[in-house]
């Protein structure tokens, strides 16, 4: 669990290189610094408040207050047999730094740090805590046996919501649909994606909380149907787009890796090469609904995280094979009622109204009074000397007229009045 633990830790950074790779270089550092972020104030309150309001004995709604601090934790080894207890919190308050982590994919380019410290704060309290209690510390969607082993519910769907919340309320970046906006540094999304799908092993296979068979199937479901749906991704592009890219063939593994972790413990491995293949297609297809509805989800965490956690959840409604405990029941395809099918669409239904809904207001709010997107200067400017006072890769001096940031997007400092809007328009 140790081991385990420190994997989920990974793929916090991990994240940050993938989503740092697929910005513009003029904002790669606010990008990754914004997982950063997410490590040091979720662990903050996982601590003093967290871990108790998601696992501590409460209702069905909210946990109790029986483990604030992390009190009476040392030597202690009462909820998981076999585990300390400080160590089942260190492995869940990964799960809570990660899950707040994604949902800054969807706001690359325009926003301000310190709001986005804020933002972390409290939509972990207000979801993303309450919420990992439904689903996993006894709370009401547990009661009615949902399934969802390692997060396609609470994490997935939660942190994909949350970003088309914000993506919203901060609405697109300057010229967007307009303007090319491609990633400045593929070998760096590779190598994120990588490290997301070495650490995804610990997030899948840790979750059973043993060395065990579970934890086996768990662990080569993960590596299927990540594969299958990397594979998937790629025939698409292949036969839509022509050519199949570095680009897809990432994205495609993270959406097979997202798919298939409500289920890797409970289908069949053959049923994990299906899963995979239709999480790739289908979530290369989501990314598109940005451009079709008309919002700027910056890295794509709706089309992915979303309709990929989404889609891996109600899967298990028909090939759902091995019931693990009491209470949970079959898939369709293994002669299990229609009743399984209903509850694995009825949680992500809830879980993701839920966390937009509070995602929209917290947005809102901190927009209105601290101010969540930076100035149209400091967007064309860069986000990373705006609000960092650094950049990603130091070429050489700036001078009057040459350019800012690095790369095709960037502007000469003479054109950065021209290009400027007033704040309002760019909202």
């Amino acid at each position: 669990m140790l081991t385990s633990t420190a994997l989920v830790l990974l793929m916090t950074p991990g994240l940050a290189f993938f989503y740092g790779g697929m910005t513009r270089a003029k904002s790669v550092l606010n990008m990754m610094m914004m997982s950063w972020v997410a490590i040091i104030t979720v662990t903050i309150v996982w601590v003093l408040w967290g871990d108790s309001l998601s696992f501590s004995p409460g209702n069905g709604f909210i946990g109790g207050f029986g483990y604030l601090g992390e009190q009476g934790m040392v030597n202690s080894a009462s909820r998981v047999a076999g585990i300390p207890d400080l160590v089942f919190s260190a492995f869940q308050l990964t799960f809570a730094v990660i899950t707040v982590a994604l949902i800054s994919g969807a706001i690359a380019d325009r926003a301000k740090i310190g709001p986005w410290a804020v933002f972390t704060v409290l939509w972990a309290t207000l979801v993303y805590f309450p919420v990992a209690h439904w689903v996993w510390g006894g709370g009401w969607l547990s009661s009615l046996g949902i399934e969802d082993f390692a997060g396609g519910t609470v994490v997935h769907v939660n942190a994909g919501s949350a970003g088309l919340a914000l993506a919203l309320v901060l609405g697109k970046r300057r010229g967007f649909g307009k303007d090319p906006m491609r990633p400045h540094n593929l070998p760096l999304v590779l190598l994120g994606a990588g490290l997301l799908w070495f650490g995804w092993f610990g997030f899948n296979a840790g979750s059973e909380l043993a060395a065990n068979g579970t934890a086996a199937l768990a662990f080569m479901n993960t590596q299927i149907a990540t594969a299958a749906a990397a594979g998937g991704w790629l025939l698409v592009e292949r036969y839509r787009d022509g050519k199949p890219t570095a680009l897809g063939v990432a994205s495609g593994a993270v959406a097979g890796l997202v798919a298939i972790t409500p289920a890797c413990a409970f289908i069949a491995p053959w049923a994990a090469i299906v899963l995979g293949l239709l999480a790739g297609v289908i979530c290369c297809y989501a990314i598109g609904l940005k451009h079709k509805l008309g919002f700027d989800d910056s890295l794509d965490v709706v089309g992915v995280h979303l309709a990929g956690g989404a889609f891996g959840a109600l899967s298990l409604g028909f090939l759902a094979a091995y019931p693990l405990l009491d209470g949970q029941r079959k898939g369709l395809f293994y002669g299990g009622g229609i009743e399984q099918l209903g509850v694995q669409a009825l949680g992500p239904v809830v879980v993701g109204l839920y966390s937009f809904t509070v995602a929209w207001i917290l947005a809102k709010i901190i927009d209105k009074t601290m101010g969540f997107r930076v100035s149209a200067e400091d967007e064309v400017m860069g986000v990373d000397v705006a609000q960092h006072a650094e950049s990603a890769y130091e070429l050489g001096d700036i001078q009057p007229g040459h350019t800012i940031g690095a790369g095709a997007d960037s502007l000469p400092t003479a054109a950065i009045a021209r290009e400027t809007e007033p704040a309002s328009k760019v909202h």
